[in-house]
């Protein structure tokens, strides 16, 4: 553990805190496993919302969990339609860790649908992707989108200035959205509810032909092809968590 690591959690801090810092997974999920009795410290079952100190031993399975001092991990995957980002097995799905051979364990930042492409981000960073994830961080992520009629200016403008989603009971957010073809257009969003681009165009009548993210935040999918991955660049990593 190196000397700034220590000195962050020299006093107490909350076990999914520490599992974050730790590169196990998000704050989010680090309360699942708590909370699914995954997690032992000092040898008891923890609890969520427990506190921890830097001589207390962590586990997780069995393996105990220490922070290090190692360079973390950013990817770029370029997620094919059809691929599913979650670790539930169940319905015989090829998952996103499927796809990606990395020699180190890392999880994705936040989601896109099956039926959605392109740019989605891995790390071994669980703070760096808790506040990557947070919508209140305005955070960009930009997509094309193609749909089944005429894109037009009203319909843009609509999208632009807000969408009342009644199955969520809730707006969206004001947002960019330029038109690129007769039926398509890039969309810019600054937050992430479930299905967002597909439930604003239905509620305008359109449907979502197809959906691609092509950025977030500074990263840019690039020429990544469907299936590929590749590391953030120095100089990619170092603005991404200056934007953090």
């Amino acid at each position: 553990m190196n000397i700034d690591m220590k000195r962050e959690i020299r006093e107490t801090v909350r076990l999914n805190h520490f599992l974050s810092q730790a590169g196990v997974c998000s704050r989010r999920e680090a309360d699942r496993l708590i909370g699914s009795g995954r997690v032992q410290v000092n040898g008891e079952r923890a609890e969520v919302g427990m506190l921890v100190r830097q001589e207390d031993l962590v586990q997780v399975d069995g393996r105990e969990i220490e922070i290090s001092s190692r360079k973390t991990v950013f990817l770029a995957v370029n997620k094919p339609r059809g691929v599913v980002v979650t670790s539930d097995r169940r319905w015989g799905d090829l998952l996103l860790q499927d796809i990606v051979d990395y020699p180190l364990r890392v999880f994705p930042i936040g989601r896109l649908d099956k039926d959605s492409e392109g740019l989605i981000l891995m790390t071994d960073d669980g703070e760096a992707a808790n506040r990557i994830q947070k919508a209140r961080e305005y955070h960009e992520k930009e997509y094309l989108v193609e749909v089944d009629k005429k894109v037009t200016d009203r319909f843009l403008l609509d999208l632009q200035a807000g969408v009342w989603l009644e199955d969520l009971k809730v707006r969206t957010r004001e947002c960019r959205a330029v038109r690129t073809g007769d039926r398509a257009f890039d969309i810019v969003l600054t937050q992430g509810l479930n299905r967002q681009i597909r439930r604003m165009c239905a509620a305008f009548g359109y449907q979502v032909v197809r959906l691609k993210r092509i950025r977030v935040m500074n990263v840019m999918l690039g020429d990544l092809k469907p299936g590929q991955y590749r590391e953030l660049t120095e100089r990619e990593e170092k603005e991404l968590r200056a934007q953090l």
